[in-house]
């Protein structure tokens, strides 16, 4: 198959998968976009098996329209295997780990279980962030706001 006479592989389609994926999200349209996501989750899945990083990405995307759907269990899931996943190829002090593990306090939040969060922005990520990124990256001020509420 094609889409505009461009193979699977090629990575400009798949890139646009992500940028539909991604508009159709912010237009409010997540069970939509949820589709597209998985879409493409499955063709990086098939083509690019080693690409994790990737897989990654795509993972989040899912799990930011299950939050969009109320589906915050199914989210949690999710953000917890990125976390965890992001740890192990990344380390605690990665820019990208550290935004898994926001994502998945902000959840944790949502689903009333107030004491995790607040453990895991205040014990692990809120330190990692200020060391890693400074007192005044965005990540670190939005840690220090959510420990806060």
């Amino acid at each position: 198959k094609t889409y505009l006479g461009r193979p699977e592989t090629d990575v400009v389609r798949c890139t646009t998968m992500v940028a539909l994926g991604d508009a159709i999200r912010v237009n409010r349209r997540p069970e939509e976009a949820l589709t597209v996501f998985e879409a493409h989750a499955a063709l990086v899945r098939r083509l690019w098996p080693h690409n994790e990083g990737g897989i990654l990405v795509t993972q989040s995307n899912i799990a930011n329209c299950l939050g969009q759907l109320g589906r915050h269990d199914a989210a949690l899931t999710l953000e917890r295997k990125i976390y965890a996943k992001r740890v192990a190829m990344f380390g605690t002090s990665h820019q990208g780990t550290i935004m898994a593990g926001t994502n998945q306090a902000i959840t944790l939040y949502k689903l009333a279980l107030f004491d995790e969060a607040k453990h895991s922005i205040r014990d692990q990520l809120l330190p990692v962030a200020r060391q890693s990124l400074g007192a005044d990256n965005y990540l670190t001020l939005g840690l220090e706001h959510n420990l806060a509420m």
